[in-house]
């Protein structure tokens, strides 16, 4: 009897960006299955899921970080034995993307320099949505493009830039 592959990989992932940007709901809709219906500001918080990656089995650990700078010193503590880091921002939120630069990716290649890096662009849903519009126009901002993130991710030398919705897929 041929013994089966009962291995199982374990990978730690951690995502951060600014507050409000749309990290934990992209950790919800992945692991519990659900959007969640009002914002908590997170302070840490760890998901388990597996999953299948190239035919194996994949045990991924989630950590979702804190994007106030309250939790500034805490944060870091995410970072030990990350196998990849999620930089992420709001399509709808200018300063999240201008963050990534000036914050996020400095803190990263202090804290894990050899960690891969992958930019994700949250709630691009809202692009379509009439009430986000009327709202940024009286910002006087424009939603967030795929090439404007599409860019940072070349200066950070991310891996991959991904938009997404954990709304609406």
């Amino acid at each position: 009897m041929a013994q089966q592959d009962t291995q199982v990989m374990r990978r730690k992932l951690v995502i951060i960006g600014d507050g409000a940007c749309g990290k934990t709901s992209l950790l919800s809709v992945f692991t519990l299955g659900y959007f969640p219906t009002r914002y908590v500001p997170t302070v840490f918080e760890n998901y388990v899921t597996d999953c299948r990656v190239d035919g194996k089995s994949v045990q991924l650990a989630l950590w979702d970080t804190a994007g106030q700078e309250d939790y500034e010193r805490l944060r870091p503590l995410a970072y030990s034995q990350a196998h990849v880091i999620l930089i992420a921002f709001s399509v709808s939120s200018p300063d999240s993307l201008h963050n990534i630069t000036t914050k996020w990716h400095p803190e990263v290649v202090e804290r894990c320099p050899n960690v891969p890096i992958i930019l994700v662009g949250l709630k691009k849903d809202l692009r379509e949505d009439p009430v986000a519009q009327e709202e940024m126009r009286k910002r006087s901002e424009k939603f967030l493009t795929p090439d404007e993130g599409e860019e940072v991710r070349k200066r950070i030398a991310a891996k991959k830039y991904l938009e997404c919705s954990s709304l609406t897929g």
